[in-house]
């Protein structure tokens, strides 16, 4: 059974983090409190566990700020990205545990979700497609990290470029090209393809 404070931390990272209408907003404690059935205590701990990652920020008299992430902030979350999934195409491709089911089947559902109405789900089944990738490297670590930098994407309004439909077709036409890649081992076209997602990514997000 979850804590308060672990059900407090996963409503904050998951739902009201990745809500593009809460970023640049001061949370209530209150009201998160009345929200998820708990009490303050625990939503201030869990408060301060994403201060300490850097997620919101704590102004005294205040409260907790969702401050929305710089360009610089948004450019070193894309290199930071694209170390860890490169390193996870080189490593799986050399050692034969590309996850290539798995993805195959993430990048089938990701196609069924397109549209505007289903745009928080598409977004979450593209990290779980990258994530994919680097969870089949088995270090626990990396995976860890790869999974803070989810949050931090979800901040910088990741979700508005994503409305459109001919985004989502790029993004799909990314992803396969990808998985292409990596079905047929060859490392190299699959860091090349990476690293041309992510520079498309972060020219949208940058001119949002």
């Amino acid at each position: 059974m979850q804590s308060g404070r672990e059900k407090a931390y996963a409503y904050l990272k998951d739902i009201v983090l990745t809500d593009p209408d809460m970023q640049d907003r001061f949370l209530s404690e209150q009201d998160l409190a009345d929200r998820i059935g708990i009490s303050r205590t625990p939503i201030r701990e869990a408060l301060l566990l994403l201060a300490a990652e850097d997620l919101v920020r704590l102004v005294p008299k205040r409260g907790a700020h969702i401050a929305p992430l710089s360009g610089r902030d948004i450019r070193e979350l894309m290199e930071m990205r694209g170390l860890i999934e490169r390193f996870a195409a080189e490593t799986t491709t050399a050692h034969g545990t590309v996850p290539v089911t798995e993805m195959t089947d993430l990048l089938a559902h990701q196609e069924s979700l397109r549209g505007e109405r289903t745009t928080k789900e598409f977004i979450a089944a593209d990290h779980r497609f990258h994530a994919a990738l680097v969870a089949a490297v088995g270090n626990t670590l990396m995976s860890r990290q790869y999974d803070a930098l989810r949050s931090r994407q979800s901040r910088v309004g990741i979700i508005t470029p994503y409305r459109t439909g001919r985004r989502q077709d790029e993004v799909l036409a990314e992803h396969r090209q990808i998985l292409d890649s990596l079905v047929a081992g060859d490392a190299a076209a699959a860091c090349t393809a990476i690293d041309r997602h992510l520079r498309a990514t972060q020219h949208i997000l940058l001119a949002a």
